[in-house]
């Protein structure tokens, strides 16, 4: 015997990212920006007396990556708008006509144009 199902379907593809894998991209994302900031910082100690408008570049790389990193860290899951919906409809079975009254074997069925003349 077949099961009677709700009506409706789901897919599976269009569903998120798990929540432990975008805290571990949001945690990548951050070390990232940290170690460019990182390097940013010791690069405008050495190059100071150096060269010294590419270390004011990389201070002010070093300045601003903190607030840029942690604005894309608290960022929201991503909206996934190229999957499909989630919820499909569950196709309609159409419903069988009535009787006819007279006892007639007449087809009751509308012709496509929704008039309803008879054929």
């Amino acid at each position: 015997m077949r099961k009677q199902s709700s009506g409706q379907v789901f897919r599976i593809t269009g569903a998120r990212q798990g929540l432990a894998e975008d805290v571990r991209g949001r945690q990548r994302r951050y070390v990232i920006s940290m170690s460019v900031r990182t390097v940013s910082v010791v690069l405008t100690a050495v190059l100071w007396n150096v060269e010294r408008p590419v270390a004011i570049v990389t201070l002010v790389l070093g300045a601003l990556l903190p607030y840029v990193a942690v604005v894309f860290a608290n960022a929201g899951r991503e909206n996934v708008t190229s999957l499909p919906s989630t919820f499909i409809p569950a196709p309609t079975r159409p419903a069988l006509g009535a009787a006819p009254v007279g006892g007639t074997a007449e087809s009751t069925t509308e012709p496509a144009d929704g008039s309803h003349e008879p054929r």
